[in-house]
């Protein structure tokens, strides 16, 4: 029952744990970015015009670059920290000026989800890729 409860019988698994929180958390930009590119750059810089972000064309090609080619980076485990920083700022910035001030509830817009994305980016960007990648392929 002791290891039962330590769940010492998980330790062999992290690698197997890194693959599934990598590719759900890739999986889930990349169709956020796709919807965007989609909707067309200039639909994306109008929303982000609302938000008053200078230069929001410009802005929008980066959101959308960053959300497709750093989700399908992250379900490959191709360049997964460097992928894992820029897709993290992209949640964060979503929670400081869309998100935040609708509260904490995802069911009234709020950042709930948006910070479990932070939250999965940070630990990939700390811990990597895992066995089953791209990255540790090439020896990264």
């Amino acid at each position: 029952m002791k290891s039962l409860l330590k769940m010492s019988w998980a330790a062999p698994h992290t690698d197997v744990a890194l693959l599934v929180l990598r590719v759900v958390t890739g999986v889930i930009f990349f169709m956020h970015g796709w919807l965007k590119f989609g909707a067309g750059v200039a639909g994306i810089a109008a929303f982000l015009g609302t938000l008053g972000f200078p230069f929001a064309e410009f802005f929008a090609v980066i959101l959308i670059f960053v959300e497709v080619v750093g989700g399908a980076a992250l379900v490959l485990g191709a360049l997964t920290r460097v992928s894992a920083l820029f897709t993290g700022f992209v949640a964060l910035m979503s929670i400081a000026t869309v998100h935040w001030s609708k509260g904490f509830m995802v069911g009234t817009g709020g950042y709930e989800f948006a910070l479990l994305l932070v939250a999965a980016c940070i630990a990939l960007l700390i811990l990597g890729a895992g066995k089953y990648s791209i990255d540790r392929s090439v020896g990264l």
